[in-house]
């Protein structure tokens, strides 16, 4: 009896709430059934019921009459090399970042076209400095609560092997580089998923010892130093051994592009660097088009860097159409770059082509996908999540850009013999930054570099996750 009446008293609720124009916030019988008969179960819908359950939906949606736009010619193009391929791991911000200064070592020395930097080398010094960053930032907060933002994020990302331009130039001015051959990859460095989940463990482990022991009576700033320092050693060993330990010093024969012995010298990673790498950091400036921060300004994203004394990611945010002739300005001077996307929008996998109109979800589904860029970003849709090196830029009779081409890094068979063609309409929608070095910039753009002081965003902006 009781109980009937509490479903009495329940329907005469919901008749009072919409009476008063108060819907009911669950899906009740009366809204579900009112959501059914808007689906129509025509034999169009069976047809594309039985179509779409049954394949790849970019199959289905493909706009084959798009393909006739692919085309391979551009009229500036720096050219490249052999093209690198960064295996199962994230370090597509490292290949990328070599690959700039190795298209430049390969034509001043006529080096052979497979010459490349060690990745391996350099992202062992990476995973030692991250390892130290984060553990450093513990000590630093140690005092806050653990339900702190930065504290909780910390804790969240203790390590990666994504990363930005600003960490291939710390690294590369700190620990120099050396060629491939000298220091090769590894198992661990091709699938960096196991080692990385190993080092997190620990490194969080060591991140609550570290709290703990600050949060001690009498315990000096230099103890923890010194813990931390021990810690460091164990970080250094899970490195070496998946690794290698990097050389300090190496004996290597510079060959020219036919593999005729030029050259045999003793280097070491600076004296290498010096010589085949060398590069002033101090000119290359991050340029970004987040539309959902205001233009012309510096902005800095707190924690985002890969050396603890090194240099936060700081950027210009521009609109693309000041970016645009940046670009081709260096690629006019036989000049790569450091850029950034969301690769895998509209991403023709089989020919490397990347369009806005490769498919059409809209046809398909019978809907309109109508968010412009700044709506995508600020809803999480869209966000910079590849790095790869620009290179070629397809020029109509008055000078814009038709089309772009990026040298990618996941090995010659993907794509377009391992490059990735852009539309210069996909550019300006899935584009995010690029590096440009300074002379090639504008000098009003590089005024507010050195006269605005930069903005501080927090490191948990999902625009500024790494890339991988």
């Amino acid at each position: 009896m009781r109980r009937s009446k509490l479903v009495v008293l329940g329907v005469l609720v919901a008749l009072i709430s919409l009476q008063s124009g108060v819907y009911a916030q669950g899906i009740t019988q009366e809204m579900l059934g009112e959501i059914q008969k808007s689906y129509q179960a025509s034999p169009e819908n069976r047809a594309l019921q039985n179509a779409i359950a049954g394949n790849d939906i970019n199959k289905i949606a493909a706009n084959h009459a798009n393909e006739a736009n692919f085309d391979t010619y551009f009229s500036d193009r720096v050219m490249s090399q052999a093209v690198t391929d960064q295996k199962s791991s994230g370090r597509c911000w490292m290949f990328t970042g070599l690959n700039v200064l190795r298209s430049k070592a390969i034509a001043r020395y006529d080096l052979p076209g497979d010459f490349q930097f060690s990745q391996v080398y350099l992202f062992f010094w990476d995973q030692l400095e991250k390892s130290n960053l984060f553990l450093q930032a513990i000590i630093d907060t140690r005092t806050k609560p653990m339900d702190d933002k930065t504290v909780e994020w910390l804790f969240k990302n203790p390590i990666g092997d994504g990363g930005q331009f600003t960490g291939v130039a710390n690294l590369i001015d700190k620990y120099g580089v050396v060629p491939a051959d000298v220091m090769q990859e590894t198992n661990s460095s091709n699938k960096t998923s196991t080692m990385a989940s190993i080092l997190s463990l620990k490194l969080r482990e060591y991140g609550l010892e570290l709290r703990e022991m600050g949060a001690k009576k009498g315990v000096t700033a230099q103890q923890l130093q010194q813990r931390k320092t021990e810690m460091l050693k164990v970080v250094y060993k899970i490195l070496a051994l998946n690794f290698g330990e990097p050389p300090a010093q190496f004996t290597w024969t510079q060959r020219d592009k036919d593999g005729k012995p030029v050259e045999t010298a003793t280097y070491t990673p600076a004296s290498f660097r010096d010589k085949f790498a060398n590069a002033d950091f101090s000119t290359f400036y991050m340029i970004m088009n987040d539309p959902t921060r205001e233009y012309y300004k510096v902005y800095e994203i707190e924690y985002d860097r890969h050396v603890y004394d090194g240099d936060n990611w700081k950027y210009l945010n521009l609109p693309m159409e000041e970016i645009a002739p940046m670009a081709i300005a260096s690629i006019k001077d036989n000049t790569m770059m450091y850029f950034s996307c969301d690769v895998g929008k509209f991403l023709n996998r089989d020919k490397g082509f990347l369009d806005v109109n490769n498919y059409d979800y809209g046809s398909l589904f019978g809907i309109d996908f109508k968010m412009d860029k700044k709506q995508r970003v600020s809803t999480f849709a869209s966000g910079s999540s590849h790095a790869m090196t620009l290179c070629a830029v397809d020029l109509d009779a008055n000078g814009q850009p038709l089309k772009w081409m990026v040298e990618n890094s996941w090995g010659s068979s993907y794509g377009y013999k391992g490059f990735l063609i852009m539309t210069n309409e996909w550019f300006n929608e899935y584009m995010f930054r690029v590096v440009i070095e300074s002379k090639y910039i504008p000098q009003k753009y590089l005024d507010m570099f050195k006269n605005q002081k930069a903005i501080m965003l927090p490191p948990w902006d999902p625009m500024f996750a790494p890339e991988e």
